[in-house]
This record gives structure tokens, C-alpha cells and sequence, in this order.
């Protein structure tokens, strides 16, 4: 029931097989900063698709290259805003502190992680006063230029495919940068600036250090298109 909801008839999915066509955005997903094995298993579960009977077609997605940045513009201010009620007052963690200021310091400290709070000071930032149209503004207009790119190759295509990640999984406190973790969601982000259903399943392995690592890939599909996802997923899982 909130703004964000559908109005959609309740039913049941049921999975078989049949033909889809599946757009690959080649210039995204050979985009410098992919990792030469994620890019090399990408190339073979989409010859694997091909197998299975699915036609693949190249496809073009103008804008797409800004949605992470569109995301990290957007989401924090979201949640800057959603979260500002946790304030220790009416919902929420309560911690108590020498004054109502203290109270909310000690509350948001104690009730918040590190990156949370990264989150909810860039959320405040671009959606102050000043800020607002350099940034929020800007990155919601370039949300819609990405949607309308999506509306768009779905007229031609059932599912976009996509690698999950830009890089095989790092090691443990590998990655100390929040900066370097944001950067490996610029393939996943997309589904949620468009607004549309995606579905992430295993692909295969790679082996680094001894270590065998997992990849995956990524579907996605048109506004009410989830039975195309669970289609070509159970297709592609076989």
C-alpha cells in the first residue's frame, strides 16, 4: 500500500521452456574496468544460451552508464530522509544523553553503522539547500533518460542480460574503500534506477590463488515480467 506498489493480480507462475530474446548492452558490458574472467565467463554462459535455443541480440543502452552514480545520488537521499524518524524520541533505539541533543547523537551513534551514517551525511548533502538541483534534481532526470532506454530495448528484447560483477569476489578486508565497493554495483544498480524486476544466478567459477571464486549473471526483465526471468533462469540453471 505504499507509493511505490503496483496494483497486480495475484497468480501463479508456472515455469516452461520457450524461446526468448535476450539484449546484451556489448558497450556496457565490455566497459574498461571488467574483469578479463568475468567477461570471458560472461561471453560463455551467453554461448550457453544460445545452446538452449534463446536468440541473443546486441542491444543499446545510451544512458546506462550513469546509474551508478544516479544511484549513489538518489539512494542516500532516500534514506537520509526515511531514516531521519529514528531520532530516539518516537521510534526506534532510545539513548539517553544530558540534554534532547545528546539524546540524539547517543541514539544515532549507537543505532547506526558506519556505513549507514555515510549514507544518511551524502543523503543530507545533496538534498540541501544549494545542492539540490546541482545533484538530486540532476540525477533524477537522468533516472528518467535510463528508464525510457529500458522501455525502449524491451520492445525489442524479453530479458537484458548482464555480468552480476564487474570482478570476481575480493578477499576478506580486501577492500577498505567504500568508494571501490560502491563501484562493484554498476551492473546490479540499473534494475533499480529503471524501476524493474532482475534476478542474479550462478555462472560458474574462477580460480585465483588456489581459490575457486564464484560469478554470476544477471537478468532483467520489463515492469510485470518476472515469469520471463524464472523462465530463462530455470533454463539458464539447467
Amino acid at each position: 500500500m505504499d507509493s511505490t506498489s503496483v496494483e497486480v493480480k495475484s497468480e501463479k507462475f508456472k515455469v516452461k521452456s520457450g524461446k526468448l530474446t535476450i539484449g546484451v548492452p556489448r558497450a556496457f558490458t565490455e566497459s574498461e574496468g571488467v574483469d578479463k574472467n568475468v567477461a570471458a565467463n560472461f561471453n560463455e554462459s551467453i554461448e550457453h544460451l544460445k545452446k538452449l535455443g534463446h536468440e541473443v541480440r546486441d542491444i543499446s543502452l545510451p544512458n546506462i552508464s550513469y546509474s551508478l552514480a544516479v544511484y549513489y545520488i538518489i539512494m542516500p537521499a532516500e534514506s537520509s530522509t526515511n531514516l531521519a524518524r529514528f531520532d530516539g524520541v518516537k521510534f526506534g533505539l532510545h539513548k539517553g544523553g544530558d540534554n534532547l541533543l545528546a539524546d540524539y547523537m547517543e541514539t544515532r551513534r549507537a543505532g547506526f553503522g558506519p556505513e549507514v551514517r555515510r549514507r544518511i551525511i551524502l543523503g543530507a548533502y545533496v538534498l540541501s539547500s544549494g545542492y539540490y538541483d546541482a545533484y538530486y534534481r540532476k540525477a533524477t532526470l537522468v533516472r528518467g533518460l535510463i528508464r525510457r532506454d529500458f522501455e525502449k530495448a524491451f520492445k525489442e528484447v524479453d530479458i537484458i542480460a548482464t555480468p552480476v560483477a564487474p570482478t570476481p569476489a575480493w578477499k576478506i578486508g580486501e577492500k577498505s574503500d567504500p568508494l571501490q565497493a560502491y563501484l562493484a554495483d554498476i551492473f546490479t544498480v540499473s534494475a533499480n534506477i529503471a524501476s524493474i524486476p532482475a534476478i542474479s544466478l550462478p555462472s560458474g567459477f574462477v580460480e585465483t590463488d588456489g581459490v575457486k571464486l564464484p560469478l554470476g549473471i544477471q537478468f532483467m526483465a520489463n515492469i510485470g515480467g518476472e515469469k520471463n526471468l524464472f523462465n530463462v533462469g530455470k533454463s539458464f540453471s539447467k
